[in-house]
């Protein structure tokens, strides 16, 4: 078996960050549930 996860901060948040979240519909969508919640963290 190969080492397959190789962690990147950087793409991370690329991908998953709250910039990222906030540029979409979607992810604004996705904030706002998270937010609803009471969540700590409302993106990575």
């Amino acid at each position: 078996m190969s080492i397959t996860y190789q962690p990147k901060k950087k793409k991370r948040l690329r991908v998953h960050g709250f910039l990222k979240r906030m540029s979409t519909v979607g992810g604004k969508r996705v904030v706002a549930s998270r937010r609803a919640k009471g969540r700590k963290k409302l993106a990575a």
